[in-house]
């Protein structure tokens, strides 16, 4: 069985250990452990399978600003999500991904960015960010894998323009 939480000071090393192995490289590690530092509003979600933690999810702060905008939109950016490659396949990036959408739809999120795979994230509803006039920070980001879930459309009216992650984001992409 798998339960999904927050994360917890423990987890630490495992979601190093996890995002490793899942990116076969040091950064997107690198970049959870200077948004802990850094941000106090990120939602940092586990996926424990027995007493291993198998899956990880963070979302972060992110903004919509459009150009002469007389006002911005703050909501979240999903990234990274890793799931230990011995239990990809199983749905844990799934249960990560709707429980992190259900938590921030009900603290009054606006919406998530995330790039991604364009197969993959539409399942949950997310749309290319493109069809609402917004557009990613990193213009060599190919169109079709730049998405937004918006979960408040009221807050949304009039939002358009550029999406940005947080600056910790920049060295990675």
């Amino acid at each position: 069985m798998i339960i999904i939480r927050e994360e917890r000071p423990e987890d630490v090393e495992a979601i190093r250990r996890i995002n490793k192995e899942a990116f076969g490289q040091q950064a997107e590690a690198e970049i959870v452990d200077r948004l802990r530092e850094a941000c106090e509003n990120l939602l940092s979600l586990v996926a424990v399978q027995g007493v291993e933690v198998v899956g990880h999810i963070l979302f972060s702060p992110a903004s919509i600003n459009g150009e002469g905008a007389t006002f911005g939109v703050a909501g979240m950016g999903l990234a990274p999500m890793a799931v230990l490659p011995k239990c990809q396949g199983q749905g844990i990036g799934s249960l990560l991904i709707h429980n992190g959408i259900k938590m921030l739809r009900e603290r009054g999120c606006p919406f998530i960015i995330v790039l991604g795979y364009p197969e993959y994230y539409p399942r949950f509803g997310f749309e290319r960010a493109s069809r609402y006039g917004i557009h990613s920070q990193w213009s060599e980001v190919p169109d079709e894998a730049f998405m937004i879930l918006i979960l408040n459309k009221s807050a949304m009216v009039g939002a358009s323009g550029v999406a940005r992650y947080r600056k910790e984001f920049d060295e990675a992409v």
